[in-house]
C-alpha cells in the first residue's frame, strides 16, 4: 500500500507539468491553425493579404490549393495558400 502511494506522489508532479505544458503551449497553437484555417477558406477576390515573404499582394482568383494575385504593379503570379501570413483589413 505504501509503494502505491509513492508511486502516485511521484508522478503527480509529471501530471502536473503535463497539464501546464498543453494549456500554455500546445492548446493556443491548436486555436492559432484552427483561425489560420478559417481565415484560408474565406479568401475571396480583393481580399489584401501578406505573404510569408512579406509581399503585400491582392487576390484576382482564388483556386482550391493555389490563389493568382498581383503585386502594387500588376503583376500577377500564383500563390500557394498555404503561404499567406495574414489577411489585411
Amino acid at each position: 500500500m505504501a509503494g502505491n502511494a509513492d508511486l502516485i506522489s511521484s508522478l503527480l508532479p509529471l501530471v502536473a507539468l503535463f497539464a501546464i505544458f498543453y494549456f500554455l503551449i500546445i492548446r493556443p497553437q491548436q486555436k492559432q491553425a484552427k483561425a489560420h484555417k478559417q481565415m484560408l477558406s474565406e479568401l475571396k477576390k480583393g481580399d489584401k493579404i501578406v505573404t510569408n515573404g512579406g509581399l503585400m499582394v491582392e487576390i484576382t482568383k482564388v483556386e482550391e490549393t493555389y490563389l493568382v494575385v498581383k503585386n502594387h504593379d500588376n503583376t500577377e503570379m500564383k500563390l500557394m495558400k498555404d503561404f499567406v501570413a495574414k489577411l489585411l483589413d
